[in-house]
């Protein structure tokens, strides 16, 4: 069974490895003597992500990529590439929501429509930028990475690709069509992308993340002055069979099992990680 599950000497390669659930795949990874390429946007960031594994004892290199330019891609490529000598596994995690692409509301009643309240936005209300930012950010943010650093594998003759999904491609969530719809573009292109990609040996599968406390819904969940639970996440819970959110840690094993030998005849899956969320009818 350890042989199974021996990853220790490869390269992995994560997008948005500075923000809360991949840096924590990231250390995770580095403990189990991967070697760790932490990309992100936010250099100081992802250069504290780093030092912390390498403090550690593990190794780790910082550099700073935007997903959305194949320019800088390229750029992250070579100095992986110089630093590590190849790519075993691509993590893309890099992505994200924006305001200018929710609702304000969960549902459109007619009166939205006829004195629509102060501060409210509607379905008729976003804005075009937004959900462009966020289709691009998700999906061109894992397609350009994978073009990139896939590449490099398809040459090796071998390698693993793991998309991040989400809860959101199961079941879309009220107020954030454009998240949604780019989630469930990842899962789909998962599946694609396997397909595509078996001749070379590479193997892709995705997780999708149930509810995890972050710095981007932190205060959608939880009230920022008390702590307390928000409605919204009052419903999270109350539709989540485990009765609570999940901790960064606890995606690491379904992590470990896919980027290694335990997996070899996997791929083209998307794994839910929610605690019974999208298996719950809510009724």
């Amino acid at each position: 069974m350890g042989e199974l599950f021996e990853v220790a000497g490869k390269v992995a390669v994560i997008t948005g490895g500075a923000g809360v659930l991949c840096s924590e795949m990231a250390r995770a990874l580095a403990k189990e003597k991967l070697k760790v390429a932490i990309l992100d946007f936010n250099e100081e960031a992802a250069q504290k992500a780093a030092a912390m594994i390498k403090a550690d004892g593990g190794i780790a290199v910082a550099v700073k990529v935007n997903v959305l330019e194949k320019a800088s891609l390229e750029t992250a490529k070579d100095i992986v590439l110089k630093e590590f000598g190849r790519v075993d596994i691509l993590i893309n995690g890099a992505g994200g929501n924006n305001p200018k692409a929710t609702t304000s509301k969960e549902q459109l009643f007619n009166d939205d429509l006829k004195n629509k309240p102060e501060g409210t936005k509607s379905f008729f209300d976003l804005e075009s930028e937004g959900v462009q930012f966020v289709f691009n950010l998700n999906f061109l943010g894992t397609l350009l990475p994978t073009q990139v650093f896939g590449r490099v594998m398809a040459e090796a003759g071998q390698g693993i690709i793991i998309n991040i999904s989400s809860m959101n491609a199961f079941r879309p969530l009220t107020k954030i069509p454009a998240y949604s719809a780019a989630k469930a573009a990842i899962s789909n292109f998962t599946q694609w992308l396997a397909m595509h990609m078996a001749p070379v040996n590479i193997r892709v599968n995705a997780i999708a993340p149930g509810f995890f406390l972050t710095a981007q819904n932190r205060f959608l969940m939880t009230d920022e002055k008390t702590g307390e639970l928000t409605a919204r996440g009052k419903t999270v819970l109350a539709h989540t069979p485990m009765g609570r959110f999940g901790a960064p840690g606890e995606l690491i094993g379904t992590l470990l099992w896919l980027i290694s030998d335990a997996s070899t005849f996997v791929t083209g899956i998307v794994v839910p990680i929610d605690g019974g969320f999208s298996a719950y009818s809510g009724v």
